[in-house]
């Protein structure tokens, strides 16, 4: 049946009289003629300014939509929600109401700036604002030029696909008009109660010098990138031996993957139903850990068979609640002097202490952790089930090694620290870290003799 209805000897639409649909139609050509009558005839103009505002405007459908960014070309996201906007207006037209749809502009953003400093071949933000660069002004106008760059494109783009929408009497978010209404509405909302200020982490363009919205980060496929970076495992001497036959106090293994977070480490989270092995590593192995019994959560044994032996003794094992409250040696001595301990500085008398946290039970058997006060979740875990809690100390106080290879983690070798307490014995054993192919001796800050990184 034909879609288009029979009146006498005319056939709708009525600019085509006398036409029968033919059999293999042309759409695209249909088309075509279809827009050319809108446009003679004025159609879309006609189909509101027949309808009156009423009083007050109470007859009126006041449809603003999303405006798009004119400095680029519109993609198939922009037209298909441009058809269900589309519908929208006509919809409100057919029950009568009057509808002026006024086409909008986004001229503001990131997106502006960004597509100005093309341009302008501008590469570092700086180069706007320091001495001899191009100043604010100018720069202004040129995110004032470029956002309207396009505007004609879109408007071909938005016509051919039958959206009926006023280019000529558009708007722009950098029109003061649009501005200041956009102020007054936010400030009927702040009068009402309706506004509150909050807090939101953000992420921030080093580059751009600002911080970036959801639509921002996927503007380009290089925002976020998968990466594979180093992580580092350290060996922490508890203070007190776990066992009486053991030579001296063991070594527990925490792991990170923020190292800069070790300088100010203060405590580690271990997952309280997780089992724990007390490993004893032959004292002729060739590692580091030679003679050692260290601590390390039983699953993870394989993954360290080049440091513990492809078969290590296993002498006790515990679960997580039974560490919970042991103290371990601080990674650097700058925390804990008697200078500090006589002030009662932080971390206080509960510091560098194994803790099981609330927050461990979040998480799967075989990762535990807890959020440190100044770096969020960054911490080191316990091989990965204890994770470091961290203070804020910035990594110039420590200067790591990094590997060549992707996949390995970081030497780390600790000062010689005073003892925790008088009556405590002096600490001599330094700390240990493993998995790095390439390191050097460095030194850190306030310990000119003592060296961080060694070779492996």
């Amino acid at each position: 049946m034909s879609n288009f209805a029979h009146n006498g000897d005319a056939f709708y639409p009525l600019h085509r009289p006398g036409q029968a649909v033919p059999a293999s139609p042309n759409l695209p050509r249909i088309e075509e003629e279809i827009l050319a009558y809108w446009k003679q005839d004025d159609t879309f103009c006609a189909s509101v300014e027949n309808r009156a505002t009423g009083r007050n405007g109470d007859n009126e459908f006041v449809f603003y939509d999303g405006p798009p960014f004119a400095n680029g070309l519109p993609h198939y996201g922009h037209l298909i929600t441009g058809y269900a906007k589309d519908a929208v207006g006509r919809f409100q037209t057919q029950k009568g109401h009057r509808v002026e749809r006024r086409f909008g502009w986004d001229t503001h953003g990131l997106p502006a700036e960004l597509e100005a400093q093309r341009q302008l071949g501008i590469e570092d933000v700086t180069e706007i604002t320091r001495p001899g660069g191009i100043g604010i002004e100018k720069f202004n106008e040129a995110c004032r030029s470029s956002v309207l760059r396009y505007t004609k494109e879109w408007e071909d783009y938005v016509t051919r696909q039958a959206r009926w929408v006023d280019f000529e009497h558009d708007y722009k978010t950098l029109d003061p008009d649009y501005t200041e209404s956009v102020l007054w509405a936010f400030k009927q909302l702040y009068d009402k109660g309706l506004a509150y200020q909050g807090h939101r982490v953000l992420p921030y363009c080093w580059n751009d010098r600002t911080p970036l919205s959801n639509h921002e980060l996927k503007m380009d496929d290089d925002v976020y990138q998968d990466r594979t970076d180093n992580t580092v495992t350290v060996g922490l001497r508890l203070e007190k031996k776990l066992r009486e036959d053991s030579a001296r106090p063991e070594l527990a293994l925490i792991w990170t993957t923020t190292p800069w977070t070790l300088p100010s480490n203060s405590a580690v989270a271990v997952g309280p139903e997780i089992e724990y092995s007390l490993v004893e590593v032959d004292a002729a192995h060739n590692s580091k850990l030679a003679g050692e019994r260290v601590i390390i959560a039983s699953d993870l044994i394989p993954s360290y068979a080049k440091e513990l032996g492809e078969e290590p003794t296993v002498v006790a094992t515990y679960k997580g609640s039974e560490l919970v409250g042991a103290h371990y040696h601080p990674i650097y001595d700058y925390f804990d002097t008697p200078e500090r301990r006589a002030q009662g500085a932080a971390p206080g008398p509960n510091g560098w202490t194994v803790m099981a946290p609330a927050s461990s039970t979040r998480l799967p058997p075989s990762v535990r952790t807890t959020c440190g006060p100044a770096w969020s979740t960054a911490s080191a875990w316990f091989c990965p089930l204890m994770r470091a809690v961290c203070s804020p100390v910035r990594l110039a106080t420590m200067k790591v090694c990094r590997s060549s290879t992707r996949t390995a983690t970081w030497w780390l070798t600790c000062v010689n620290r005073p003892a925790r307490s008088p009556a405590a014995p002096p600490r001599s054993a330094p700390c240990w870290c493993v998995k790095s192919p390439m390191c050097t001796p460095t030194r850190t800050a306030g310990a000119a003799a003592s060296p961080l990184c060694t070779r492996p």
